[in-house]
């Protein structure tokens, strides 16, 4: 690549977190090194219309900027507005995807794109298909880490394949809930008991979870938990602490030093970590050596089982009264604002919030590259 690397940021987006998705944009846009690279932005309103601003030579100073509310008209219809990235619309009835740079096209051209997507349709493996299908870089995970990073229940029994340390749950859909609540309910009681955790099985953010300490609050926190996904998975309670590790890299990932949640709430949910602002970070956790490297193994094979790429936060219990650890979860797009939990573990290991936006960028470029050598058709003479 020659001058500026352009990257398109897509961000916004129809899920839950289409807030949280903001904040991070605003957070990179402010971050992102303008000597190395021009920015062009991709909004997703809420709705799912596309709108794309010019490229940024230089950060942008208000939310207005970034959602594109203010002149509108001075900004790419949504019928173009993957143009820059995707190229044109071929003749002959049949559209060709493919990058600008491919097509060859004076258009913007877009050298690798940053999604800033968090949950549904961004952070679950919808965008990351839309960019494989266009042969274009990409930060972070692929199609299968993103799935799998975003459906907790398909985390889970990867994890138990993998043989790593986790806490009793068990998981059910809508349909399956409604034809045997009865049943259900008796399994919960027996095998996990109150209080427990209710939660949509594909969400991000703690948004949709519930803890249930009887019958009454369990049949509420599952009616509440269908709201955001078709499926539920339930989650036994442990007195523990919440720590989590960064993990950086593409076939031989780096952990960082290891971090403490502590929750202003009684639980890490939504409030907790977006509205109230009184949740704690302390970096690095309060624990043994040895139990630091021990987490720090585990995040690496956790971002390893499920075939991770770029970044991802792996989040773990620490069982305050024995001192075992459990795996929770990862996520494979974690905040990223310069005050989040991802890029904080870093500044702490040593690497700085511009310095870890270049690795990223990288680290896409690099496997965007080793991807190009596999050959995915043959002649059949």
């Amino acid at each position: 690549m020659s001058g500026k690397i352009r990257v398109g940021l897509i961000y916004g987006g129809k899920s839950g977190e289409h807030d949280v998705s903001l904040q991070t944009a605003m957070a990179v846009m402010k971050a992102v090194d303008f000597t190395k690279y021009e920015v062009v932005p991709f909004y997703i309103s809420k709705k799912g219309e596309w709108k794309s601003g010019a490229p940024l030579l230089a950060p942008v100073a208000s939310k207005e900027e970034l959602t594109f509310s203010s002149g509108d008209s001075a900004n790419a219809p949504v019928s173009n507005a993957l143009a820059p990235i995707f190229g044109a619309v071929h003749a002959k009835g049949d559209v060709a995807i493919s990058s600008a740079a491919a097509a060859g096209t004076k258009e913007a051209n877009i050298d690798v794109v940053f999604p800033l997507l968090h949950g549904t349709f961004g952070e679950d493996g919808t965008i990351q298909g839309l960019l494989e299908m266009a042969n274009i870089p990409y930060v972070g995970a692929g199609v299968l880490a993103s799935a799998v990073g975003m459906d907790k229940v398909m985390m889970k029994k990867i994890f138990a394949q993998e043989g790593l340390p986790q806490c009793i749950f068990r998981h059910f859909t809508r349909t399956e809930w409604e034809k045997n609540r009865a049943y259900h309910l008796i399994e919960l009681e027996t095998a996990i008991g109150y209080p427990c955790f209710v939660k949509p099985a594909n969400l991000g953010s703690s948004v949709g979870i519930s803890k249930a300490r009887n019958q009454e609050e369990l049949l509420q926190a599952v009616s509440f938990a269908f709201q955001y996904d078709r499926k539920v998975i339930i989650e036994e309670n442990i007195d523990a602490r919440e720590i989590e590790v960064a993990v950086l890299g593409n076939d031989e990932p780096q952990a960082s030093v290891v971090g403490e949640i502590v929750s202003s709430n009684e639980f890490y949910d939504y409030k907790a970590k977006y509205v109230d602002g009184k949740s704690a970070m302390v970096i690095p956790a309060e624990i043994p050596a040895e139990t630091a490297e021990q987490v720090r193994q585990l995040a690496v094979q956790a971002f390893l089982a499920v075939d991770g790429s770029g970044l991802s936060r792996v989040d773990f219990f620490l069982g305050k009264a024995d001192q075992k650890i459990y795996i929770n979860e990862i996520n494979t797009m974690p905040g990223f604002t310069p005050y989040s939990m991802y890029p904080l573990l870093w500044q702490e290991s040593g690497k700085p919030y511009t310095e870890l936006l270049d690795d990223l960028i990288r680290l896409a470029v690099e496997r965007h590259t080793a991807k190009q050598s596999i050959q995915y058709s043959f002649d059949v003479e």
